[in-house]
């Protein structure tokens, strides 16, 4: 009799607690004592049943490759100079190499030294002589190759990850996927369009030069000078809402990037325009300073993914590690901007493969539907039991009605995300808890055509049923172990609530019904079984 109450107790005190985790999901309106005490999280819907976006994007690391190697041969030039190395020609060859043409009277024993000491990632290979000198190669090796497609498609993950994160979403899937490729999903998105935009912006802010020493005229004509290039910028007429591009011949060297940047903030200015406020790292504020300090007068376009924002005159040297960027913006645009700043550049472009976006409608459809099968199939699942084991089918019918409520609360308790697929697990948990009754109700059965008495038959079937509950429980709960470790966002969801209902299934099959079996005999002193 003792065991009894404590076991009620417990049981009680799991459906307290079920029901104080579901209280969150199912109403709006909690008192303002209870998120300080209790929990406070809802069940998360799924992309399938409150809409939003999937995406499948894949990394262009081969560009990452290419940024590489514009770096090498940036930094190639100082040290070829500071070796006193005398070149024709230095320029980036694909995703291969660098290829240095050396003056004609120039030795190669000086090369060969500097890129085994500092160029550890490159194997010098000799090439041709031409007319201008003899060229050399240095060729980037494999591993060191692959190590970038690596290093582009992390970064490139956990860069995504930070701006779905500031962009405020509630429970995204963010995964890597093979091929360098990434799987996003943001249920709940109500304008997917800025969400796509925001994601797939590559974000490379570089401050240049503006190029007055050369014609924009004869540039536009096809006479680029070397070491320049033409970016346009997008103006736009406040009074008309207008646009019109305006280009700009500006040096191809960035002297600054947003590397250095520690905090991008959308500020007002004075009639109420949003702007950018930017602030960089120490390094960054000298050396903001010393481009500013050396060129007053000239002026410093600030580009943005190959694309002019802005370029002002510089009036004066800037200390303090501050700048602005500014431009028609939307408050909506300033803000994804600085998100992407603060978050970092993209290291290579993404490339959107699959786009899928699921409406708000179609998923309320989705969640309509399921519920309805749901209780249609519960429905007549509890009047078959409770006409086959009459009062005893009662019993199992109860214990099967409080599946779903463990089953949600659980949900909401490790934050598991329900979606269309954990629907059909949480129908599956019914039909397996179903078989859990069915495989004790028939041993039951046995042992009472066997001539035992109703108190011994009902002890005896319990007791070796629930081996073969716990047998077919564990071996799908492997199952769903392995579905979950390998299965996309759809089969994950199935997987978890397949997970949580399997063990709610033993609580309530195994555990309260032998409850409420063993009252009726303790306490009612049951002589026969209605089953």
């Amino acid at each position: 009799m003792k065991r009894l109450g404590w076991r009620a107790g417990i049981a009680a005190a799991l459906i307290v607690i079920a029901f104080v985790f579901l209280i969150p999901s199912m109403t709006q309106e909690l008192p303002a004592w209870w998120s300080g005490v209790l929990p406070k999280d809802k069940i998360h819907l799924g992309l399938d049943l409150q809409g939003g976006v999937h995406l499948i994007l894949e990394v262009e690391v081969k560009k990452a490759v290419e940024s590489y190697l514009e770096r090498v041969v940036e930094d190639l030039k100082p040290d070829l100079r500071k070796s006193k190395i005398r070149i024709v020609d230095l320029k980036r060859r694909g995703i291969e190499g660098v290829e240095v043409t050396l003056a004609p009277d120039q030795e190669a024993k000086d090369l060969e030294t500097l890129a085994g000491t500092t160029y550890p990632s490159f194997k010098l290979e000799t090439g041709v002589r031409d007319d201008k000198g003899k060229i050399y190669f240095l060729s980037l090796i494999e591993q060191e190759r692959t190590q970038i497609y690596k290093m582009a498609a992390d970064q490139a993950l956990e860069t995504i990850r930070n701006r779905v994160d500031q962009f405020g979403v509630t429970e995204p899937d963010i995964r890597p996927q093979t091929g360098y490729r990434l799987l996003i999903q943001l249920p709940g998105v109500k304008d997917p369009k800025r969400a796509i935009d925001l994601i797939g912006k590559t974000a490379r802010l570089e401050f240049k030069l503006v190029d007055e020493e050369n014609s924009l005229e004869e540039a536009l004509k096809g006479n680029v000078p070397a070491g320049s290039e033409i970016l346009q910028e997008t103006a736009v007429d406040r009074k008309t809402g207008r646009k019109a591009t305006v280009p700009y011949l500006l040096k191809k060297r960035a002297p600054l990037t947003g590397e250095s940047i520690t905090d991008a903030r959308v500020q007002l200015e004075q009639m109420g325009e949003p702007y950018v406020s930017l602030s960089f790292d120490s390094r960054g504020a000298r050396v903001f300073e010393r481009i500013t300090g050396d060129n007053v007068g000239k002026r410093l376009a600030i580009v943005l993914d190959d694309k002019v924002y802005s370029a002002p005159v510089i009036r004066d040297k800037i200390s303090g590690g501050k700048a602005q960027i500014t431009g028609a913006f939307t408050m909506d645009d300033a803000k994804d901007l600085a998100i992407v700043l603060r978050a970092g550049a993209l290291p290579a472009p993404v490339k959107i493969l699959e786009e899928r976006t699921v409406g708000p409608s179609l998923g309320k459809d989705s969640i309509d539907q399921g519920l309805k099968s749901m209780l249609i199939g519960g429905i007549i699942i509890l009047i078959l039991v409770a006409f086959y084991y009459r009062f005893s089918g009662l019993i199992a019918d109860a214990t099967l009605v409080l599946n779903i409520p463990l089953i949600m609360a659980g949900l909401a308790m490790f934050g598991a995300t329900l979606t269309l697929p954990g629907i059909a697990g949480i129908i599956l948990t019914i039909g397996m808890s179903v078989d859990a009754n069915v495989l004790i109700f028939e041993r039951i059965r046995e042992e009472l055509r066997m001539g035992k008495p109703a108190r011994a038959a009902m002890e005896a079937g319990f007791a070796r049923a629930v081996v073969t509950i716990l047998d077919s429980n564990i071996t799908t709960m492997i199952a769903a172990l392995v579905l979950l470790q390998f299965g996309t966002g759809p089969v994950r969801g199935f997987a978890v609530t397949l997970m949580i209902g399997l063990v709610s299934n033993v609580l309530t099959a195994v555990f309260m019904a032998r409850i409420v079996f063993d009252y009726l005999y303790a306490y009612k002193r049951w002589k026969t079984i209605s089953i």
